[in-house]
């Protein structure tokens, strides 16, 4: 296929993670282990970037709805986090792969000594063909899940930390969407995908609208603001939809996919 090799992390949504019940969508998380576990094979490092800890931890719990209070979120990110792992461990096993767990605080990145001994590890674990797996701290991080003083805000912006935190050549945010548009092809038709775009200014900010799916909490706003973030430091963005994960072998080969911010 003419890959080139590069370090890609890719970030996957609690949208696509999941399905409409709130359950764990095995078919999804098999398929992305598959593709993962063979485009390392071609020579790139991985790096995976997963939501859906609480939703999935949620249905575990068997809630019948998302916890308000701040000791349930965190019970159910524990729960869900230990049952992703399990799947992820279970699913990547499948193509002889080894997964380790990494997960964030705000402070992991703030204070210089921890983000170089983080760094370090992400090197270590790539250097030896493991594939890392990073989520926020939840079940320990008030911060990141309820007060207003976020770092990462949700996952599209910890995707982002971790691609200029390890110098990734490529950052792919998976979506429930194509990509993104001149305006949100859930309501009006005329719609159109934006394949590429080269500058994130305000009026670009201005097409980004409000909150995305019910399921998650990011955006197509905060998948902008990880684009900003990444692509400043030279790394391409690519925003796609995640329901195929095959999408990414088109990636890792430089073919055209949903949108492409351009690193600069």
């Amino acid at each position: 296929m003419g890959i080139k090799r590069n370090r890609i992390v890719v970030k996957v949504g609690t949208s696509t993670l999941t399905n409409e019940l709130g359950k764990s969508n095995l078919r999804t998380m098999e398929k992305l282990a598959m593709v993962l576990s063979d485009i390392q094979n071609m020579g790139n490092e991985v790096i995976l970037v997963s939501s859906g800890a609480i939703a999935v931890g949620v249905n575990k719990l068997r809630l019948k709805e998302k916890p308000t209070e701040m000791r349930m979120k965190q019970a159910a990110a524990a729960v869900g986090q230990c049952e992703n792992m399990f799947l992820y461990d279970k699913f990547f096993g499948y193509y002889d792969k080894t997964v380790a767990q990494i997960l964030l605080n705000a402070d992991d990145i703030r204070e210089e000594i921890k983000k170089e001994n983080l760094a370090n590890t992400f090197e270590a674990l790539l250097e030896q063909g493991i594939i890392p797996i990073v989520n926020e701290n939840d079940s320990v991080s008030y911060h990141e899940i309820e007060t207003e003083e976020k770092l990462f805000g949700d996952n599209d912006m910890l995707s982002a930390v971790v691609a200029v935190l390890c110098q990734a050549d490529k950052l792919v945010i998976l979506s429930d969407i194509d990509g993104f548009y001149n305006k949100d092809p859930r309501l009006y038709k005329d719609a159109e995908l934006i394949s590429r775009i080269d500058e994130i200014d305000e009026a670009t900010y201005q097409l980004a609208g409000g909150a995305g799916s019910r399921r998650g909490t990011g955006g197509m706003r905060t998948k902008l603001q990880a684009a900003d973030i990444a692509t400043r430091q030279g790394i391409d963005v690519i925003v796609t939809n995640g329901k195929s994960p095959e999408v990414l072998y088109d990636i890792a080969g430089g073919k055209k996919t949903g949108t492409l911010f351009k690193g600069r």
